[in-house]
């Protein structure tokens, strides 16, 4: 017991100054709002409002890396300059968002339409729903009940709900996948914070390759691919530099310090 408040003493005292260093306090969302993404490159100018996009649904249907690679949605909000025309030809939401597509046996609803009729108007407001009261086909809560739970972020551990089955996220998406063979993943491996008492960081290439393959990390995110090749701070971290990319507003946040700093003191 005394070596567990131990640990969490020292992991206070490594936020702290974190949080001191980077200048930002950031209200914690509330489970279905983490991840959220406000998207508003054209919307306002063209008299739309903004696109809210909900991660929690979209990564229980697919991995990271079929939107973020084979589709190529950047990984920041506002980054892809996403345009209605490149939707209705069949890019970005579009590649999904076109009245035929089915995911789960159910076909996903069209978005953009060149010249939308009066009812199709109001189709609209499913995706560009900032500010608005829109009836959405997923209950947050209804979703998340039977997955098992964590602490922080959405409030579910998506790690266990895929490995016990309960979510399948595709790892192909047809006409964007190419199809390939899997690489050689590398095993566990350890990484000293260099501050003394705390526990080291235990990556796994295994965990994040289900969700993200290697092309998602390496080479944009990560330039070397070997232990040691880059290097980085708490403070790049919480500023969306390597491991935040992900790490900060939608994958498990840095709050969850025990997930990553998860090799006991002193075990070789």
């Amino acid at each position: 017991m005394n070596h567990r408040i131990s640990v969490v003493f020292l992991i206070l005292l490594f936020c702290i100054p974190l949080a001191s260093q980077t200048g930002t306090k950031k209200k914690r969302p509330l489970p279905y709002d983490y991840g959220r993404v406000v998207i508003s490159n054209y919307s306002e100018s063209s008299g739309q409002p903004p696109v809210v996009f909900q991660h929690w649904i979209h990564r229980s249907m697919f991995t990271c890396r079929v939107c973020h690679v084979d589709i190529g949605f950047g990984m920041k909000a506002n980054s892809t300059n996403i345009r209605a025309v490149d939707v209705q030809r069949g890019f970005y939401c579009g590649a999904c968002h076109n009245g035929h597509t089915e995911v789960n046996g159910k076909k996903v609803f069209a978005a953009c339409t060149a010249k939308p009729s009066f009812d199709e108007q109001k189709r609209c407001e499913r995706c560009h729903s900032m500010g608005r009261k829109v009836q959405s086909d997923f209950d947050f809560f209804t979703f998340s009940a039977p997955l098992p739970k964590e602490r922080f972020g959405n409030g579910i551990d998506w790690e266990k709900s895929e490995e016990m089955g309960l979510i399948k996220p595709a790892k192909v998406l047809e006409g964007f996948t190419i199809p390939k063979n899997q690489l050689v993943v590398q095993k566990d491996f350890d990484l000293n914070p260099k501050v003394e008492g705390m526990p080291d960081i235990i990556f796994s290439h295994k965990k994040h390759t289900v969700w993200n393959g290697c092309e998602l990390c390496h080479p944009d995110i990560f330039m070397g691919v070997k232990k040691g090749n880059s290097h980085y701070t708490m403070v790049d971290i919480s500023e969306g530099k390597s491991c935040g990319a992900c790490h900060v507003n939608v994958a498990f946040p840095l709050t969850d310090c025990q997930r990553c700093h998860s090799k006991p003191v002193g075990e070789n």
